[in-house]
């Protein structure tokens, strides 16, 4: 019996060892991201609290095994058979009440933690983020003033809620320093709350693979003082009519997604690039070739799988006549008269030349 103390005794030390040491390991290896967001403490608090209970079970197992080989090894020269002895009923109780209510703990805390993320709060800020391949877009319902962007400006410590969708896959909202996401689902609105209470530039990324430029799918975003993003509200507001026809067709390019697709400097990406290919003659799938003029731009931009360029497919959506039309419609509400398929393909011509 005093032996079996000693040994216990040396095993216990050993596992507060070795739970230290991997506990260290893991948050060394496995190091969070800043934290930017409220929501991120609890999170954080739980991710920590996993890496503990890691921490301590592999060392109650390890530490186990490790000193029974070198401890109770055999001895040179001893062949005979070790004592029989059979299970201990306390010991299997034991291990099996311990691990039960350490999950069903972490089940009740997890949803603790969930209720608490997201809660909603008064004066929150809605944001409108739809996800296409392969960029995001956002609108600010709050502002009418402001129009579609593909950066994402968040005042610092005030809730934002993200009401989001998709245009044609499955999607995710990340962004790593705020620790929660979200799915966006074609048809369907899904809500992610986040409170950022630190100012930065982060980016969020799609974590559902959506084809084949989803590594790609990033987008800006920055939290600001409220002194900040009101100046940014400001500038945003300024009138569409003031803008040339080529400034407009670049702000339709960058408000629609198309220049997640198409590169007007050359690089290849999912679509052909813009640069110099007004006036080409481009070679089509099944065969025959067409000159890139406003008609084919026009044909291409409403019936996307009409004359597909050779070496590429459609992924474009054919909605785009539509979502033009509900642009407009909502621009005249407020004076202003714009042609949004003529002055995006004028800026086509005018990068492609």
């Amino acid at each position: 019996m005093k032996n079996n103390g000693r040994h216990l005794a040396i095993v216990a030390v050993l596992v507060v060892i070795g739970s230290v040491v991997t506990y260290y390991l893991l948050t060394a290896i496995y190091k969070l991201p800043t934290a930017a967001s409220q929501q991120a403490g609890p999170i954080d608090t739980m991710f920590n609290a996993h890496f503990l209970a890691i921490s301590v079970l592999f060392a109650l197992i390890v530490v186990f095994i490790l000193y029974s080989i070198v401890v109770f090894r055999r001895q040179p020269g001893d062949e005979e058979d070790g004592a029989h002895f059979h299970g201990n009923a306390a010991l299997e109780i034991i291990w099996t009440i311990i691990p039960l209510v350490t999950v069903i703990g972490f089940g009740i805390w997890a949803a603790f933690v969930l209720r608490v993320v997201t809660a909603e709060e008064p004066n929150e800020l809605a944001i409108k983020v739809t996800g296409r391949q392969w960029s995001w877009i956002f609108s600010y319902p709050d502002y009418e003033d402001v129009g579609l962007t593909t950066e994402l400006v968040l005042p610092v410590d005030r809730q934002i809620r993200l009401e989001m969708e998709s245009d044609d896959v499955l999607h995710s909202f990340w962004v790593p320093e705020f620790r929660v996401k979200q799915d966006l689902l074609p048809g369907q609105m899904t809500v992610l709350r986040i409170t950022p209470n630190l100012v930065g530039e982060y980016k969020v990324r799609c974590a559902e693979i959506c084809g084949l430029d989803h590594a790609n799918m990033l987008s800006n975003i920055r939290v600001v003082s409220q002194a900040e993003f009101e100046q940014w509200l400001a500038d945003q507001s300024v009138s569409i009519g003031n803008l040339s026809l080529v400034e407009r067709g670049e702000k339709w390019a960058t408000d629609f997604g198309c220049i997640a697709c198409h590169s007007i400097d050359g690089t290849g990406m999912a679509g052909p690039t813009w640069q110099g290919i007004f006036g080409s003659e481009e070679s089509l799938e099944g065969g025959g070739s067409v000159t890139v003029d406003e008609d084919y731009l026009r044909r291409s931009i409403l019936e996307p799988g009409a004359q597909i360029v050779a070496g590429y497919q459609n992924i474009m959506p054919a909605t785009f006549e539509q979502q033009f039309a509900d642009k407009e419609a909502e621009l005249a509400q407020t004076g202003v008269d714009v042609d949004i398929l003529a002055e995006l393909i004028e800026y086509i011509s005018f990068v492609g030349q």
